[in-house]
């Protein structure tokens, strides 16, 4: 009779309330960590030590300790140690099919082995079960283990036995260790583990198919932290046009790359969406995990002139506090610079309900006023008349969000997010407040930039929260002009 274990009675309760969450897991998921905690405890109970070779110690002694001898080491002759195993040792090691060809298991392997953010067992472990669960090969992995008996039987390579040179009381030879080569313990003792015991291993592989069953939607990327912790840190894309500073201090504190300030009037100030305190995940793709000192500085200089897209992971956790992991890194970086305090929210705004954040971007609640016909003159003069004009038709004002980015403005409908229009900065002419309200502004662009006769010119009104609010978004429309300007 089987014996019950704990363990796979918490894992059956962490599948259950993951299903019942319904639609696609991702990793906002409250129980989506947990489980991966849960699993990679079954993944490790019963997981044998490896020998491994020391050299410049050797056994001075006639029995081996296991059998209840004593030995005592020597200096002067190599000896065999333990090393510590996780389960991704024998996750590597899975054959990759009869024909040769990749398999989604052996593509995910692959894929873990390889990635440049996991540098430990542990995180390419972490690694592939995230790829596994959105890959759905969970179970194919454990189940190929199950089929290579050369990773659950002990195994011996040539060589001649200590047990020759050290025989037991008994008359026995110890087939433990070899003299000339090392014997592969098998990778789970089948009396304490979950895979290394039939009786176990068939219920675990059941509840891996319900899971391959779920749908995952993760975000694959976000693994630079899976070496500390299944926590895994708010992570945000940022994208600007190129310019002549970004404005970032930034610090190296143990293979991360710190900002550490963003100085004032600078792009990234403008941009509103990095904060002191993140982390430079990736430019343009490349990670910066492990970076050297001066690296990142060195790749923005060789992609100088090109669009930029930085992966950052935030500092500040879901709940509003520090991501936990980073706490030693923080202490670090706050002993080399100790004027350094961690950035909540951009400087130039406070944390109005006329804001939103929006994929990690600042969107602004404005009313849309309408749209009137200026001719074919474009200049900030023509504002003192087509604003009156629009106001005079006492249109329906439309609720909608206002996103200024690095080279664009984009207009969303606000109870959909439904994208109304696009301008990017060449097409718009001009940008200003209406003298007689504070909070209107508005803004000309082109309607037929391509045309040979020319083009002619709309003007759209647009009302704010308050004064200060206006300012700001005309404040970042000429800022963008300027950087797209020079860009061009």
């Amino acid at each position: 009779m089987a014996r019950k274990e704990s363990l796979l009675s918490a894992f059956k309760g962490g599948v259950l309330r993951l299903r019942e969450d319904g639609g696609p897991c991702s990793d906002t998921s409250p129980h989506l960590a947990s489980l991966c905690q849960l699993l990679e405890c079954i993944l490790r109970k019963g997981l044998r030590r490896e020998w491994s070779f020391v050299p410049g110690w050797g056994v001075a002694a006639s029995r081996c300790p296991w059998r209840g001898a004593s030995v005592s080491l020597s200096p002067t002759e190599p000896a065999w140690g333990f090393r510590r195993r996780d389960y991704w040792h024998w996750l590597e090691q899975l054959p990759t099919g009869d024909s040769g060809r990749p398999t989604p298991l052996s593509i995910s392997i692959q894929k873990a082995g390889s990635c440049e953010k996991a540098r430990t067992a542990q995180g390419r472990g972490r690694y592939f079960l995230r790829l596994a669960l959105q890959g759905k090969v969970l179970a194919a992995a454990v189940q190929q283990l199950a089929q290579t008996p050369r990773l659950l039987e002990v195994q011996h390579t040539a060589g001649r036995l200590w047990g020759e040179l050290l025989p037991m009381g008994n008359g026995e030879q110890n087939s433990s260790v070899i003299n000339g080569g090392v014997s592969l313990f098998q990778f789970y003792d089948p009396v304490s583990s979950i895979l290394g015991n039939e009786d176990l291993l068939e219920p675990f592989l059941s509840l891996l198919l319900v899971v391959t069953e779920m749908d995952f939607s993760l975000d694959l990327q976000n693994c630079s932290f899976l070496d500390e912790s299944w926590l895994l840190p708010v992570c945000i894309t940022y994208e600007t046009v190129p310019c002549r500073a970004l404005g970032m201090v930034l610090r190296y504190v143990d293979g991360r790359v710190f900002v550490t300030e963003v100085l004032p009037e600078s792009q990234v100030e403008v941009d509103e969406v990095v904060l002191a305190g993140d982390i430079l995940d990736e430019i343009n793709g490349c990670s910066l995990r492990n970076a050297y000192s001066g690296q990142a500085g060195a790749m923005l200089q060789k992609l100088k002139g090109q669009p930029l897209s930085f992966r950052l992971l935030r500092w500040q956790w879901h709940d509003g506090g520090v991501y936990e992991p980073l706490l030693p890194y923080l202490k670090v970086l706050k002993e080399k610079e100790p004027r350094f305090q961690l950035q909540r929210s951009p400087r130039c705004r406070g944390e109005g309900e006329s804001q939103r954040l929006q994929g990690g971007r600042l969107l602004y609640n404005l009313r849309y006023l309408g749209r009137t016909s200026i001719g074919e003159y474009g200049g900030k003069e023509v504002l003192d008349r087509a604003i009156p004009a629009v106001l005079e038709r006492h249109s329906a004002a439309r609720e909608v969000l206002f996103d200024v980015k690095e080279a664009e403005v984009l207009i969303q409908e606000k109870t959909s997010s439904k994208l109304l229009c696009r301008y990017p900065y060449p097409t718009i002419s001009c940008v200003g407040r209406y003298v007689d309200s504070s909070n209107l502004f508005a803004f000309c662009v082109a309607t037929s930039p391509e045309s040979p006769d020319g083009s002619t010119f709309d003007c759209l009104v647009f009302a704010s929260s308050s004064e200060q609010e206006c300012e700001e978004i005309i404040r970042r429309m000429a800022a963008g002009f300027k950087h797209t300007e020079w860009f061009v």
